[in-house]
C-alpha cells in the first residue's frame, strides 16, 4: 500500500496528491498507510502567478519529509491499516411480486411488444411470396392469442404468476396454440404490474425472483460482518431483503477531507445581526442619495 501526501500545486487551483509507493517497507510500516496533510505549507510568493500566491520551497519540504520519517500521529498526520479504508459493495435484492390482469391498457403493451410484433414479420427477404405468407400466418397468430386472452378479461386481478400461466396456459391450448418461450413471456410482462401486496414470483428452484427496480447497493467496511450489517441498516426497512453474494465486490476509497477535517464553528448571531443592520444602513443610505 502506498503513503499520502496532500498539498496545492502553485500552478493550479486544485489539490494534488503524492503517493509513496514501495513493496519494501520498514517492518513498522508493513500494513499501513501514512496520511500527511501538507496543505498549511507554504511560503507567500514575492511575486504571484495570476491568481496563485503561495509556493513550497526547502523549509516546506524539510517539514514535510520529516512528518513522514517520524511516523508518528500528530495534527498533521494519520496512520491507518489498509483494510480500514476497504469495503465490500454487495447488492441488496429484493423480491419481484406482480398481479395479473387483461386489460387494454395491457393488452396494448402486449401488441407493442417485440417477440409479439415479430409473429407478423418474415425474414424471407427474397422471396415475397413466402414472405406474405408467412406475415399472414403470423397475423393469424396474433389474433388467436388476442382471442383466448379475451377470455381471461372477466377474471379478477391474479396475484400469483404460477397461477396466472396456467390460466394462459389453459386458453392456449383449447385455441390449439403452442407459443414460443419468448412470446410466452411477453404475455406474462406486458399483463403485469407491480404489486407489494402480491405473491412472490419464484424461479424454478422456488426461490424469489429480484426485482431490478428494487436493487440497491450498499458499502460495508472490510471489518465488519455484512449479515450484522443487514440485521442493523436494512432489514428494519426491508425486511424481505438479501445480498446477492456473486456480485460483491471489493474496493478501497480514501478520503482525505474526512481524515482532516476541523470544525468551525458558526458565528455568533450577535455578530451577524450587526452585519445585517449596517448592510441594511448602507442599503438605505444609497436609496437616499438616488432620491435626493
Amino acid at each position: 500500500m502506498s503513503n499520502t501526501f496532500i498539498s496545492k500545486h502553485y500552478n493550479t487551483g486544485i489539490s494534488t496528491y503524492l503517493w509513496i509507493v514501495t513493496n519494501r517497507k520498514e517492518r513498522w510500516r508493513r500494513g499501513k498507510i501514512q496520511l500527511v496533510d501538507a496543505t498549511g505549507f507554504f511560503k507567500k510568493m514575492r511575486k504571484s502567478l495570476g491568481n496563485k500566491r503561495n509556493e513550497i520551497c526547502d523549509p516546506q519540504r524539510d517539514q514535510i519529509t520529516r512528518l513522514y520519517g517520524n511516523f508518528k500521529e500528530n495534527e498533521f498526520v494519520r496512520i491507518f491499516y489498509r483494510e480500514d479504508f476497504g469495503y465490500r459493495r454487495i447488492t441488496v435484492e429484493r423480491p419481484l411480486r406482480l398481479n395479473f390482469a387483461v386489460t387494454e391498457e395491457r393488452i396494448g403493451r402486449l401488441r407493442e411488444a417485440g417477440p409479439f410484433c415479430g409473429l407478423a414479420e418474415s425474414r424471407k427477404r427474397k422471396d415475397t411470396k413466402a414472405a406474405a405468407a408467412e406475415e399472414a400466418e403470423g397475423k393469424k397468430t396474433q389474433d388467436v392469442v388476442l382471442d383466448s386472452l379475451q377470455g381471461l378479461a372477466s377474471q379478477r386481478t391474479v396475484k400469483n404468476r404460477s397461477t396466472f400461466s396456467e390460466l394462459v396456459e389453459s386458453m392456449l391450448r383449447e385455441a390449439e396454440l403452442k407459443v414460443p418461450a419468448p412470446l410466452f413471456k411477453a404475455i406474462l410482462t406486458a399483463l403485469s404490474e407491480r404489486d407489494e401486496t402480491a405473491d412472490l414470483c419464484t424461479d424454478a428452484n422456488g426461490k424469489p425472483e429480484p426485482d431490478p427496480e428494487l436493487r440497491d447497493y450498499e458499502n460495508v467496511p472490510l471489518k465488519e460482518d455484512v449479515a450484522a450489517y443487514m440485521v442493523r441498516e436494512v432489514l428494519p426497512h426491508v425486511p424481505d431483503a438479501w445480498v446477492d453474494e456473486s456480485k460483491t465486490k471489493v474496493g478501497y476509497e480514501i478520503n482525505i477531507n474526512r481524515y482532516f477535517y476541523k470544525y468551525t464553528p458558526p458565528r455568533a448571531l450577535d455578530a451577524i445581526e450587526a452585519d445585517l443592520k449596517q448592510i441594511e444602513k448602507e442599503i438605505a443610505d444609497m436609496l437616499g442619495e438616488v432620491t435626493q
